[in-house]
């Protein structure tokens, strides 16, 4: 009886204790990874085959997540049957819930399918908190989780023009981050989605004032290193009137990314990852035959 089965978790996690989503080198765990502790719960669950987890979308430090995923391979002992989906999201979150991370979906998926490569759309969103010189003024339940600013207001019309800048299929070189793999990495991105809209305070109601809050929405198949970052501090820029319209167009297509102002950068703590999304084609799982698929290949994709 084949009993090895593949399955794609949906996980949110505050990112703020956290070295980032992906775990960690030995000799540099400081903090670890959220992959870290997801591991250490599905090792728990005790399979036969070596736990490896695959993560769609990199979250840097101090980003957060209300929906990134991952696959993993998962084979009982004893040629038990597969754990239903259900069980795997109770059992993952029990051996979580000391940590700020949980599991929100289980499903079982095919033997070939991968988190990242097929992964149709990712979607960020930006939080932005006006009126607040200094952290400690905004809600406790607001801390690390939006980007505070002075100003007690953008000029919104100047960034959501500067944001159709941004939208369609361009070389973002200027956008990302110098990296150890900056050579390897295709620089040309299709933005589908740059929103500028009115955001809310997670206890707007119940707060002793009214904050103006805006969110700056993403939608790509994929980014670049502090892609979504590095955009979202010129869109600031733009609206607070440090950087115009034509000099972002000039920063977009210079191509190069030392042409962008490293002070400009938007913090982590206003990032979320809010959606992964597929084809529902790629999701369908149907009994397999293929032999023996955990114990040979684990997850050797990435």
């Amino acid at each position: 009886m084949h009993n090895c089965a593949r399955y794609l978790i949906f996980f949110q996690y505050i990112g703020t204790k956290y070295s980032g989503v992906v775990k960690m080198p030995q000799h540099e765990l400081v903090k670890k990874g959220v992959q870290d502790h997801l591991e250490d719960a599905i090792r728990r669950l005790k399979p036969i085959n070596p736990v490896s987890l695959s993560v769609s979308s990199r979250t840097d430090r101090g980003v957060h997540a209300l929906s990134n995923s991952a696959h993993f391979d998962l084979q009982r002992k004893n040629d038990k049957p597969p754990f239903a989906e259900d069980i795997i999201v109770k059992a993952l979150n029990n051996h979580l819930k000391e940590e700020q991370i949980g599991i929100t979906r289980a499903l079982r998926v095919p033997d070939n399918f991968h988190a990242r490569f097929r992964a149709n759309s990712r979607t960020y969103v930006y939080r932005i908190a006006l009126g607040i010189p200094h952290h400690t003024l905004l809600p406790v339940t607001e801390h690390h989780l939006c980007w505070n600013l002075s100003n007690t207001e953008l000029d919104v019309g100047a960034m959501r023009e500067a944001a159709t800048l941004l939208v369609g299929t361009q070389d973002f070189s200027t956008f990302r981050a110098v990296s150890s793999d900056i050579h390897f990495k295709n620089p040309v991105k299709t933005l589908d989605v740059v929103s500028i809209q009115p955001g809310r305070s997670f206890v707007q109601t119940h707060f002793h004032r009214e904050i103006p809050f805006w969110e700056i929405t993403f939608t790509s198949r994929s980014f670049l290193y502090k892609q979504v970052r590095r955009m979202t501090g010129a869109l600031v820029a733009v609206g607070q009137g440090r950087l115009s319209v034509p000099q972002l167009k000039e920063i977009l297509l210079a191509r190069d990314s030392l042409a962008y102002p490293q002070a400009m950068v938007a913090p982590p703590d206003g990032l979320f990852l809010t959606r992964v999304d597929y084809r529902e084609t790629d999701l369908q799982f149907s009994q397999q035959t293929s032999e023996e698929q955990c114990i040979s290949s684990g997850n050797s994709e990435e």
